[in-house]
């Protein structure tokens, strides 16, 4: 009995030892990461088309890879729900003041699906006052800035589906897909297995062979199904028990799709501050550019903004900046198909890059000169 038990001690230090190393090792190679991990990504998996990216400098286009491939936006899409509510604001259609009910919000928020993103935003609210209601401009802040898909969907709701996918035309960009509530698209997996009672594999079959057109219908179905019988909490729980790893997977490959050749195109809009009306950059500035409430940014940059956007296997950036002698850059980032540790480096070095591509002459020649020619 007793070797027995120093047996199962000995086996549990030793799990424990091997994890503990396993660790290390990640965290050593994560923290090792630099700028130029992405050059060397790029040259690894740049043949996959999983992964494009497009710079432009000065309206120079400075790296164009897969730029015309189609790969899921994640929350980069939220751009266009952006410029539709600072359009409908300038028209006088939307009032930004309007009083919105944080309780109405929450009819759209499912836990732990946004990597805490709502209730992040929540908590920069309530750790003021104790409050029950925000702006509708503040809404559309804290879906950039916060990123948080339940405000999202409230102003999809609030806007128009219909105006919304109308944006990408008025912006002369044909390569994109239509927009549809994200939240409610997670619900179609459990949805489909209650409505036709179909077991886990079977409803995954069902998604994998459903129609594209077919699977937006069903997340704005359930999104009116849900503005009028609003989800309780069981039910939101229940969605964290059936969404594993190949719903997510589904899920994050049907999001909105577009290039990275459309969104320097319209991160180029942004930034030239000529192609919108004055009165609709008064609107949007404020929720694009936040980055320019940081003093330091503001010591050497006359504008800048940017959405970036992930899942547990896509990467997204879209940016653009203008500094203080009159550089302009434009820059969209697209990958798809990530491992883990990508996806964490990318995370780590992607600021990084940005600051030393718009700061440092001598890198964005080695970007060329590294990246040209894939």
């Amino acid at each position: 009995m007793k070797i027995l038990f120093w047996l199962i001690i000995g086996i549990v230090a030793l799990f424990g030892i091997v994890i503990g190393i396993g660790i290390l090792k990640y965290k050593k190679e994560i923290k090792g990461t630099n700028p130029e991990y992405i050059i060397d990504l790029f040259k690894e998996k740049a043949k996959d088309n999983n992964i494009s990216l497009s710079i432009h400098h000065n309206n120079e286009k400075w790296v164009e890879i897969n730029e015309k491939k189609l790969l899921p936006l994640a929350s980069t899409v939220k751009i266009i729900v952006a410029i539709e509510y600072a359009q409908q604001v300038a028209e006088g259609r939307v009032d930004p003041k309007k009083e919105v009910s944080l309780q109405e919000l929450d009819a759209y928020y499912v836990p732990k699906t946004d990597g805490g993103a709502h209730k992040a935003w929540l908590s920069k609210w309530r750790s003021e006052k104790d409050i029950d209601h925000v702006p509708l401009s503040e809404v559309a802040k804290g879906m950039i800035d916060f990123s948080s898909n339940a405000n999202t969907d409230y102003l999809m709701q609030i806007l128009g589906l219909e105006n919304i996918n109308r944006v990408a035309e008025s912006l002369g960009i044909t390569n994109h897909e239509p927009l549809y509530p994200i939240v409610s698209a997670l619900f179609i997996p459990s949805r489909l297995m209650t409505e036709k009672k179909l077991s886990k594999i079977e409803t995954l079959q069902e998604l994998k062979q459903m129609d594209l057109n077919d699977y937006r219908n069903w997340a704005i179905a359930i999104h009116k199904h849900n503005l009028s019988q609003p989800l309780t909490s069981q039910e939101k729980q229940q969605l964290i028990k059936v969404m594993n790893m190949d719903f997510q997977k589904i899920w994050s490959d049907r999001l909105t799709r577009s290039t990275t050749e459309a969104y320097a195109s319209i991160m180029r809009k942004l930034n030239s501050k000529e192609f919108f009306h004055k009165n609709v950059h008064e609107h949007l500035d404020p929720i694009m550019e936040q980055l320019m409430r940081n003093p330091i940014n503001r010591e050497w940059l006359q504008h800048a903004g940017q959405k970036g956007g992930s899942t547990a296997f896509v990467f997204t950036m879209a940016m653009y900046a203008t500094d203080k002698d009159g550089n302009q850059t434009e820059l969209a980032f697209f990958a798809n198909d990530l491992t883990l540790i990508e996806q964490t480096k990318l995370s780590c070095v992607m600021n990084e890059f940005q600051l030393k591509f718009l700061k440092d002459s001598e890198f964005r020649k080695l970007i060329k000169s590294e990246l040209a020619h894939l």
